[in-house]
């Protein structure tokens, strides 16, 4: 009976590591086929479509070799701004929203409840309700065609605050009364002691948080006007038009936005999962 129990486990064993490596191979074809299509010039592109055929007769740094000349100069300065907006969007995101959601968690207020039931109301509302008045409030700040445009009306994200007062709601009380007993302040409670506990949430939402600034297409597209202020995703997706289609640059280019992600998530994958997981403890 234990032999055939263990003989069941193996064959589970087995049969999940198939299917997961083939599911991985299903998830991993468009980027593969992505990057096969960096290497071919546009005509190739428009005959066979993404697939992925080698054929070394028709790869080639090209398409790499132009986003260094002249011509793809333009490509860089997305890249930088992409890059500026993503860093401080993530920064402040991660400042205020966990200091919001520390507070919800550690503190007993007249109307915590009321607020946290506003955060949770306004993680159901579409961003195409507000993005009117958004942009009305842009214009009255003199913050359209800016970077702090695009951060500020999206810095406390609803999601990110509940999910650091979920994560907050486990740190140990104990050490609250010992900081106060030592004279330490609210602020340097926070800032010394209880931030250090909250590196793994810190590190699963910076990820998150990061992910959707580099992606974001649609409120940069509403508040930046200018091409020299453009993000990957506005730039990238210029370069089809009715006129003319840029395979050279939009290929290769939508290849090298990935890279950022990538190094992200394996520098503070650890955290990520550790905070996911951790993060979602019931009071």
């Amino acid at each position: 009976m234990f032999i055939a129990a263990a003989e069941r486990r193996v064959m589970f064993r087995i049969f999940a590591a198939i299917l997961l490596t083939g599911l991985s191979f299903v998830a991993l074809f468009p980027f593969v086929a992505l990057l096969l299509a960096s290497f071919k010039s546009a005509s190739e592109l428009m005959r066979f479509g993404l697939n992925l055929r080698l054929d070394f007769d028709v790869l080639s740094l090209k398409n790499y070799l132009y986003l260094f000349t002249e011509q793809g100069k333009i490509y860089w300065t997305w890249y930088k701004n992409s890059l500026l907006i993503t860093l401080l969007f993530t920064a402040v995101s991660l400042f205020f929203s966990s200091l919001v959601g520390y507070a919800l968690a550690v503190y007993n207020f007249k109307g915590k409840n009321t607020v946290l039931f506003l955060v949770l109301f306004l993680m159901m509302i579409p961003l195409e309700i507000l993005m009117l008045p958004l942009f009305e409030e842009m214009i009255a700040f003199r913050l359209v065609d800016t970077y702090w445009g695009v951060i500020v009306p999206f810095a406390v994200s609803p999601f990110a605050v509940f999910f650091f007062r979920q994560y907050a709601v486990s740190l140990p009380r104990e050490l609250l009364d010992a900081a106060r007993i030592d004279g330490c302040s609210e602020f340097g409670i926070y800032l010394r002691i209880m931030s250090p506990l909250m590196i793994p949430a810190f590190g699963a939402m910076g990820i998150l948080q990061a992910l959707h600034s580099w992606n974001n297409f649609l409120w940069p597209l509403v508040v930046l006007r200018t091409d020299e202020m453009f993000t990957l995703p506005i730039g990238l997706a210029g370069l089809l038009t009715p006129y003319g289609n840029n395979y050279d640059v939009l290929i290769s280019g939508a290849v090298l936005t990935v890279v950022p992600i990538i190094i992200l998530f394996f520098l503070f994958q650890r955290y990520f999962i550790s905070g996911l997981t951790i993060g979602a403890v019931k009071e």
